[in-house]
């Protein structure tokens, strides 16, 4: 049986393959139970095996590779136009054989296990950070039916707690207070987990060079640094900066026909974390640029005061990440630290009466 490319439907456990030869003829139509699958591909010559980026696709991927077959893994966006009517695992095992033959599809890179294991820090951690947001959004919308109203944010918060752990506060019902008790005991738990991935994602970039370079870019530390090493891989598969900023959905959609050309809103493709932690780290660096003027800012600050003045803050993080996108994929291609360009001291012009008069066969002359 010459196959030449195979498409495998991954679920938990019953994976359905279809394979073609070099002309497109259908030569394998199988389903395969889960430990059967690399025992039928150990007998089989190498050939390009195409798998949907989904949960366990890289492990998978990385098995077939290490075979000796080609294993390409496809965004699940780009095989759906290959179905052709229904939804089962035969049509769509056609589909990805279809759309894995393709010269011009676009490939999701095989991530190796010490990176899944960053992005699992990652996963953890944010799942942990929406957690503690949804128990303090329990506790303040509580204690708002007692009238014990604070302000957003951590301070907040933490004033929040202190009425809930003060037995003499006599704004909150002693029931009422007997209810929130697990709560705060739950957030101090959820706290103390995040520190300790903290540092252990902290460690990492130490010890990382590729994220010690991506740390010095301003408005990303090490959590974005750490998150962009483990999930972007090798950068070099982007032909710009502009290619990875539109990978991470941080460029508008553009719907134009004609001569006529039309930008929308932001596309928001790509990893939905990591563009969130440099909205975030964007956010962070409008903060601090709406902060006095110092002699010593560098230009992002310069670049962000000059938006602010004409758009708005939303408009504007997500100029700057988009930046600093741009910025980071540079470090990752070319190498190098983030060195920013201070403001250089305003020159004192030259009047043209100080200047000295050109003479006759002289090149003209001005020294500052």
């Amino acid at each position: 049986m010459q196959v030449s490319t195979i498409g495998i439907d991954l679920s938990k456990s019953v994976f359905q393959l279809h394979g073609v030869d070099e002309k497109g003829d259908v030569v394998l139509k199988r389903r395969l139970r889960r430990g059967q699958l690399l025992e039928f591909f150990a007998g089989l010559a190498p050939c390009r095996i195409g798998l949907e980026a989904c949960g366990g696709a890289h492990h998978w991927g990385r098995e077939l590779t290490r075979l000796g077959h080609e294993a390409r893994l496809l965004p699940p966006a780009y095989v759906k136009p290959y179905v052709k009517r229904g939804k089962t695992d035969a049509a769509d095992a056609e589909a990805i054989c279809e759309a894995c033959a393709r010269p011009n599809m676009r490939i999701v890179p095989v991530k190796s296990v010490e990176n899944q294991a960053v992005i699992a820090l990652h996963k953890v951690r944010d799942h942990l950070v929406r957690q503690n947001t949804r128990l303090v959004n329990l506790m303040r919308s509580t204690l708002a039916e007692f009238g014990v109203v604070a302000a957003q944010g951590v301070p907040g918060a933490e004033e929040l707690k202190a009425v809930v752990r003060d037995d003499q506060d006599a704004r909150l019902p002693p029931l009422a207070r007997t209810a929130l008790t697990p709560v705060l005991s739950e957030l101090g738990a959820l706290q103390r987990h995040l520190k300790d991935l903290d540092l252990l994602i902290a460690a990492r970039v130490k010890k990382d060079e590729t994220c010690r370079r991506l740390k010095t870019v301003p408005g990303a530390g090490p959590i974005i640094a750490s998150a962009v090493a483990a999930r972007v891989g090798d950068a070099r598969r982007f032909r710009s900066g502009r290619d990875f900023a539109a990978f991470l959905g941080l460029t508008p959609k553009p719907h134009s026909s004609g001569l006529k050309e039309r930008k929308g809103r932001t596309s928001k493709m790509g990893d939905r974390s990591l563009r969130a932690l440099l909205v975030v780290g964007a956010t962070a660096m409008i903060a601090r640029a709406r902060r006095k003027e110092q002699e010593s800012d560098g230009d992002e600050l310069v670049f962000i005061r000059r938006l602010l003045k004409t758009k708005p803050a939303r408009l504007v993080s997500l100029a700057y990440a988009n930046k600093m996108a741009r910025i980071l994929w540079a470090l990752m291609v070319r190498g190098g630290t983030y060195e920013p360009r201070r403001r250089r001291r305003a020159t004192t012009h030259i009047r043209v009466a100080d200047r000295p008069q050109r003479g006759p066969g002289t090149a003209a002359r001005c020294d500052a």
